[in-house]
């Protein structure tokens, strides 16, 4: 039986590729993804039967708990979660509605809650995995990202508190992406490959803007059985950027 991974918002961006990635090396995949049109284009595209698909709002608490129930009927177990669902809002903090401020906490910071509260005891049972994406935007920000940047800081919060709760059978971490291009890792009505110039490379201690690969790499190292000394961490995969002082 292969080991079952649950990926939300896991149809498009760096969900779709740490869900490609995850097959590739043998695991199931449950794809948890709002967008019915994401899910229908990627379906088509993988067709791998290890890959099953769920309609999920993951601020749903009915949605969330169903689906994690269908995706442990149809895999006979859940070894890992990774909340990886999230939106974005970003406004004037005057013209931000307390609507929009709570949505997104709800898709990013409640969606994560819901999963662990739901997929837990399914995880323990296989001693296995929780990995909650947060953000570089959780340590530092730019001007209006009121909502996101608190949803992020939220997640890392939110992470060593489920590895205290959870451990020593669940390990719970998060990693921290910073700038990824995933322009052309859409649906395709919203795929276009951003133009990257050689200033956006550049300006990144590693030379390079980030690729989705480099946060699945990540997933993957964290997954790993061999890997469970690691909880309660915050990895960040940002090219450096977080390290580097900037003048103007």
């Amino acid at each position: 039986m292969k080991k079952n991974v649950i990926v939300s918002g896991g149809a498009q961006g760096i969900g779709k590729t740490v869900s490609l990635r995850l097959i590739e090396q043998g695991f199931a995949v449950s794809v948890f993804e709002i967008d019915e049109e994401a899910i229908d284009e990627f379906r088509l595209e993988t067709g791998n039967a290890d890959m099953a698909f769920y309609t999920v709002d993951v601020a749903n608490e009915v949605q969330v708990k169903d689906a994690i129930e269908k995706s442990f009927a149809d895999f006979g177990n859940i070894y890992g979660l990774v909340n990886n669902a999230a939106i974005s809002i970003n406004k004037n903090i005057v013209d931000l509605s307390f609507e929009e401020w709570k949505r997104v906490i709800d898709i990013n910071l409640s969606g994560a809650f819901l999963g662990a509260k739901y997929a837990s005891p399914y995880i323990k049972a296989a001693e296995g995995r929780i990995i909650n994406m947060a953000s570089t935007r959780a340590i530092q920000s730019e001007a209006n990202t009121e909502a996101y940047s608190a949803s992020k800081g939220g997640i890392l919060a939110l992470t060593h508190a489920l590895a205290a709760s959870l451990g020593p059978q669940v390990k719970v971490n998060s990693i921290s992406p910073g700038w990824i291009d995933v322009s052309a890792a859409k649906k395709k009505a919203d795929a276009t490959q951003e133009n990257l110039t050689p200033e956006d490379h550049l300006q990144h201690p590693a030379g390079r803007v980030g690729k989705a690969d480099d946060i699945a790499n990540m997933v993957l190292f964290l997954l790993a059985e061999e890997n469970d000394f690691i909880t309660g961490q915050n990895f960040v995969i940002d090219g450096g950027m977080t390290s580097k002082m900037i003048y103007v």
